[in-house]
């Protein structure tokens, strides 16, 4: 039996819309909070619409040398235009990002995996140094 893993999708998210992008500083001072915003569609936008959305994004950190991966935060998408009078005729939507604040006292990478309703998981990664004092 396959692992999630192997249903994991990975690209460039410069020419894939379902790749979530982590935008955050390469180096960050050592316990102190820094800013992590994850989004999709950043070179070519995804679908936000009740046939064809993000539901979700995880944030997750693996400190370097270290066995396990430690969440971060699960942000749900909730509208899409659903509503009564059919697909698409709602009335709120929510984009699919999120900024977040994290703090860690190691290096390590972070981690993002989202979920197209259509296209199922994507995910990226980024390294993060600490400063050096």
């Amino acid at each position: 039996m396959a692992g999630i893993g192997e249903h994991v999708q990975t690209a460039d998210w410069k020419s894939e819309k379902h790749v979530p992008v982590i935008e955050c500083p390469d180096t960050v001072p050592s316990g102190e909070f820094f800013d992590v915003n994850v989004s999709l569609g950043k070179a070519e936008a995804h679908p936000n619409t009740t046939e064809h959305h993000i539901r979700w994004i995880s944030l997750y950190f693996k400190p370097d040398g270290d066995q396990f991966v430690y969440q971060l935060g699960h942000y749900e998408f909730a509208a899409h235009g659903e509503h009564v009078r059919g697909p698409n005729e709602g009335p709120a939507y929510t984009h699919h990002g999120v900024t977040t604040s994290v703090s860690v006292n190691e290096p390590g990478t972070l981690r993002s995996v989202a979920f197209c309703n259509i296209h199922g998981l994507w995910e990226d990664s980024k390294e993060i140094t600490l400063e050096q004092s």
